[in-house]
Formats: C-alpha cells, structure tokens, sequence
C-alpha cells in the first residue's frame, strides 16, 4: 500500500512511546549493547519452497514501509531498532521495507544518479539493525504509486531532462531513458557497501529478496505486454549483478485478460482487475523471478460487501495462489500484504483477528502438506508516536492481545514446519512459552 502526500513527520509524542514500551516489554528493551548476531546464510529457491542452508524456511512477517525514512534523523533512528526487536520478540523472521525515496522529503535519489549519502547510511542502519536481530529484509526498489516518489517522479525527470517519451506515468515502463534511470539506481543500491557493516548489499544475507516495484501497474496497454517486457528486463539486470538474492515482481495478484481465472477469482465485478496491465501468471512464470507475490485487501477491492463475504472470497483468493503455485508456477507463493480497513462502517477488532487467521490456517495448512505457501506479511506494523505514519489497516503490534497473541502463534507454527536448526533465541524462548 501507498500512503499519499498526506505525510507529516512528527517529533513529538517519541518519549511517552518508549515509556509504555518500557512497561510492556521490560527494560531490556533498552539495554546499550546490541547482541551479537549469529550466522545467517542466504535464502534460495528450491522448487516451491525457499530454503537456508538446505533446511524449508518459512515466513511470518510483516511491512514498515518507514524504516530507511526514520533512520535519517537522530530524535526518530531508534524507532527502528523498537520496530526490529519487536519483531524478533514476536518469532517474526521477514520486513518488507522501502528501499527508495525519489525526489521527496529526505530523498535518497534526489535526481537520477543523484544521491544522498545522509540517507543512505540511513539504509545502511536498517541492515544493520535488521541482521542484529535476525530478521532479514524484502526490499522494494520504486513504487507503482506516487508516495515517496514512485514512477510518476521517474516521468518527471525524463520531462525535466528534455529526454521523455511521454507524460504518462506509465512511459516507466517503455521509455528508454527512464529504463535507464531505473537500471542505474538498481545498480547503485546493489553494489552499496555498508559503511557500518563494510558488506555490499549484494553480498548480504540479511536481505531476504530485492522487490523490482510495489504494486506495479501499466493500465495504458492492458493486454500486458508492456509491463510484462520490463518485468523480464529488470529481473535479468538484477540477476546480472546480484547472483545471491532471489528477486520478485511486487505484484498485487491480479489475473489478466487471457487468464481463465479472470472472472472466477478476480475480484468482481466487472473486468477492473484484469485490465490494469498486469498478469499474475505470466509475471510470475519468468525464469528470472524466484517466487511470487501477492496482496490480500478485500475491502478495498469491495466496497458493498460484508465481512462474512469478504472472507469467502479471502479463502477463495488465498487457495488459488497457493493452488497456482503448486501446479502453475511451482514455485513458492508470498503474501507481502495483508491488511484488513478499521473504516470499515461495520469494523470490529476481531474481525481483523478473524481475517489474519483465516490467511494463516490456509498457509499454514499448505506447508504441512509440503505445498507452496511460503508466508505471509501483516500490512502494517508501526511503534508509538507515528500517527501520520499510520493508514486504515496500520497496528502497534503490542497494543490488542488478541492480535499480538494470534501473530506469535503463526510464528511458532511456521517455524516448527521449518525444522531450521538456526533459529533466533527470541523465537526459542517464544515458542517454548508457547508449548
């Protein structure tokens, strides 16, 4: 999900969050010295299944979209080390974060090839913190949508340098010198070396897979060809320069217009959803793409139905990727969004509760079959003091039990169908509670 030009950055409120972190957590939270990080090897594709050091490894997860943006500063950078411990407190093991910013407030690319350095050891922060505390990171490489850039501000550059094919946003994916914009930033953020850690990101396991866009659609040619074209191009230029790291497209989980789930699965009704230019299938069969995404937001794809309906057709949408990975694809399937709306006219907490379990029994059901479910990520996770930071399907992970309590477990599920010999001590110690 994108949140739109709505954003604010806030100072204050930062001091009574860690107050009530402190009570809820202890205060080890805040002990000085970070613990030592234990060995962590690269995540591969084996078939349907991605795997460590030849062991299955599954994921429960989730996104904070906001990391590189709030290690800039001093008075916010400790948010991130909350947000990752939370996580390892939690047993989760993936974030998917923004490894972008365009031409916006605290930029990372200000122009093309233009970089800020302040922000990049921001970046270089959140790796660090991430492989401190065991929790390895998807990191998304330009957004579909027009918050902290995206490809409209790639369109403008080329406008700006006299070089642009065409207003339209979707010449992203078709202009020749805004294909070269995106390729020389790929270029730069893979071969980065961290100036704490002294690794290139290429070269880090810490980072779970490189996302090539957040939701990419190219509504202008809804046959698919365009956005099908780039999706080739970029894998095979990621591949070219990082060999370690499994790569996937972003994709939402559409079918396309030549698809026969088109009108069975799709959201409905109507046709919308097949004609924005991109085709889960297709996407995702590419030899260069390791494994496929998808988002689950029923409520925002309808808008009349009730909540009972939207379940079914959760379940329905969730099997049939899952379905697609096993016999389609046969590689694995990740939920990188899930998010269910509080404006919602009917909204109650538990039905958020009822829709993450209803994602998490199928997935976990999948993998003790040995199917190709392969996890999940929550949309989305933030700490105290972030409201503007915050959208309708945003949570502090800690403040309903009922959510925090049925996360955990999913974590302990998805690691005992693991059985990886490398498991983090907070997941350890979660799951033994659990037992």
């Amino acid at each position: 999900m994108g949140l739109g030009d709505r954003m604010i950055y806030p100072i204050l409120g930062f001091a009574s969050c860690l107050a009530f972190i402190y009570v809820f957590f202890g205060g080890d939270l805040f002990a000085a010295d970070r613990r030592p990080a234990g060995r962590m090897d690269f995540v591969r594709r084996n078939g349907t299944h991605f795997v460590v050091d030849g062991k299955v490894f599954y994921v429960n997860g989730w996104n904070s979209y906001w990391l590189m943006d709030h290690a800039v500063d001093d008075y916010s950078r400790e948010r991130v080390r909350e947000m990752m411990l939370t996580g390892a407190r939690m047993g989760l093991t993936v974030c998917r974060s923004w490894a972008f910013n365009d031409g916006a407030y605290n930029a990372l690319q200000i122009s093309p090839g233009n970089f800020d350095e302040r922000v990049f050891r921001a970046l270089d922060h959140v790796i660090m913190e991430a492989r401190q505390h065991g929790i390895r990171l998807i990191l998304c490489l330009v957004n579909n949508l027009q918050a902290y850039g995206g490809k409209n501000q790639y369109v403008q550059w080329a406008w700006q340098d006299g070089v642009g094919l065409s207003a339209s946003n979707d010449s992203f994916f078709y202009d020749p010198s805004i294909r070269m914009y995106y390729k020389d930033f790929v270029k730069v953020v893979l071969t980065r070396k961290n100036t704490i850690t002294g690794v290139e990101y290429r070269d880090d396991p810490t980072i779970f897979a490189w996302e090539l866009m957040n939701e990419p659609r190219c509504m202008t040619d809804p046959s698919g060809d365009t956005l099908q074209d780039w999706i080739a191009e970029m894998a095979a230029y990621v591949k070219s320069i990082d060999q370690n790291h499994m790569v996937t497209v972003g994709l939402e989980g559409f079918y396309g217009p030549k698809s026969k789930k088109m009108l069975t699965v799709n959201p409905a009704p109507g046709e919308w959803a097949a004609r924005l230019g991109s085709d889960f299938i297709r996407n995702s069969e590419l030899p260069s793409i390791d494994f496929a995404s998808a988002h689950i937001y029923p409520d925002h794809w309808f808008h009349e139905e009730g909540f009972e309906e939207k379940m079914k057709f959760v379940k329905l949408w969730t099997k049939s990727h899952i379905d697609d990975g096993d016999t389609e694809l046969g590689k694995p399937i990740l939920f990188t969004e899930m998010g269910y709306s509080n404006l919602n006219k009917d909204y109650d907490p538990s039905q958020r509760d009822k829709f993450f379990k209803t994602i998490y029994n199928i997935i976990h059901a999948s993998a003790k079959k040995n199917g190709a479910a392969a996890g999940s990520l929550v949309w989305q996770f933030l700490v105290g003091g972030m409201e503007e930071y915050n959208d309708d399907f945003g949570m502090i992970p800690w403040e309903r039990e009922s959510t925090y309590k049925l996360v955990t477990q999913q974590s302990c599920r998805m690691a005992k169908a693991s059985r990886l010999p490398e498991l983090t001590d907070s997941l350890k110690e979660l799951c033994t509670k659990q037992q």
